[in-house]
């Protein structure tokens, strides 16, 4: 072969890797368009979270009592339901984020009973709802929804953040010795423990303290609408908890924006942190007094009208969870419960995790339903 035969044999192998090189850039460069204006544009159509079928079996105002269906090949191992009691504000995808990563799919898995109340979308027409509406109205009502469709009187109650303060008072306040297990992940028992938001709140008491004891000015004289925070004012204030590590998840959309799955699995996770609900102004009215301010779950006794709810007389099996990244609430600030209780049988542990993480995060699946399941089965039966 010639010397010229090399050139041009050598001119065309680099022409055609070109052309390949060309394509698959503008392969790329279409991939990027597409998946960015998917998930600009038809972001929802791409989530994978909420899959997991369910049947409502009771409907009181914006409320509803999920009962989640496993396959027909399946019927619960464990006689004792598990009952999902959520924090208000939260969106209800996070239990079943995704088909993987979903905490009713791994419970209905392993044999058991899954309902869930579904505290709905508050509007300011609900913004009169308080703390003592949730626990001493909605709550017994919808348990013994459960009762009645379960057939069971003994349940399990798994609540997380605001959801476990809503179990503990509500258990406590109706004396209910049904309630044969207690799952409490990351709820706020002791705000003032709660890390540099914990000395935020401690610093509220020396204001307020001061305007009761001088002036006759009192925060309950507020009207409720007034307190009323916004879903989007909710989604705001959860990413601003962690503002540099939202930024760097955008970032990494950013970057991969030509990997489809990464696409996918960026707009299922956002399905729950971009769509937090509402909290009626009358819970959040109270949250402010009673939990931040006053910390008076910390005390053991919350008191709802003329009726008191004490955590001593709850002697039901409890285990506690505080996350070990949590920064919303610290595992030191869930920590308290165990010296609340009269309960013989109960643990406090600290796992992996986040304040959402402990729900629905990568390492949910490994490091925190196994714990949940293990001691679970065993008082289930």
């Amino acid at each position: 072969m010639t010397q010229l035969s090399k050139v041009k044999r050598n001119l065309l192998g680099s022409q055609a890797a070109q052309k390949i090189l060309n394509s698959r850039t503008g392969q790329r460069t279409q991939h990027v368009f597409t998946n960015a204006a998917d998930r600009i544009l038809r972001g929802h159509q791409l989530v994978l979270s909420g899959k997991t079928p369910f049947d409502i079996i009771y409907q009181r105002e914006i409320i509803s009592l999920r009962h989640y269906t496993a396959h027909s090949d399946q019927s619960p191992k464990h006689r004792i339901p598990l009952v999902i009691v959520p924090p208000l504000a939260a969106n209800m995808l996070i239990y079943d984020l995704f088909p993987h990563r979903s905490l009713v799919r791994y419970f209905l898995a392993q044999g058991f009973d899954v309902y869930l109340i579904d505290w709905g979308s508050p509007s300011l027409r609900q913004a009169k709802y308080n703390l003592g509406t949730y626990v001493k109205v909605f709550m017994p009502d919808f348990i013994e929804k459960v009762r009645e469709h379960s057939g069971q009187q003994q349940l399990s109650l798994y609540g997380w953040s605001l959801g476990g303060a809503l179990s503990l008072c509500y258990t406590s306040l109706f004396k209910d010795k049904n309630i044969q297990n207690l799952l409490i992940l990351a709820s706020p028992i002791n705000t003032h423990k709660s890390g540099y938001m914990g000395k935020f709140y401690q610093r509220l008491t020396i204001p307020a303290k001061w305007i009761r004891n001088n002036t006759n000015f009192r925060i309950r004289q507020i009207p409720s609408r007034v307190f009323h925070i916004h879903g989007w004012q909710n989604t705001l204030g959860f990413k601003l908890t962690d503002p540099i590590g939202n930024i760097r998840n955008y970032w990494e959309l950013l970057k991969n924006l030509n990997d489809r799955q990464f696409v996918i699995n960026h707009a299922t996770s956002s399905s729950f942190v971009d769509n937090m609900l509402a909290y009626p102004g009358g819970v959040m009215r109270d949250i402010i007094i009673r939990f931040w301010i006053d910390n008076e779950l910390s005390t053991g006794r919350v008191q709802f009208g003329d009726q008191i709810a004490d955590l001593k007389d709850i002697d039901c099996s409890v285990l506690a969870i505080g996350g070990d990244t949590d920064i919303i609430v610290t595992a030191e600030a869930v920590r308290p419960l165990m010296d609340l209780i009269s309960s013989k049988d109960k643990q406090f542990r600290i796992v992996a995790g986040g304040h959402m993480g402990l729900v629905s995060g990568n390492q949910a699946p490994q490091t925190v339903w196994p714990v949940i399941h293990q001691w679970l089965v065993q008082r289930s039966n």
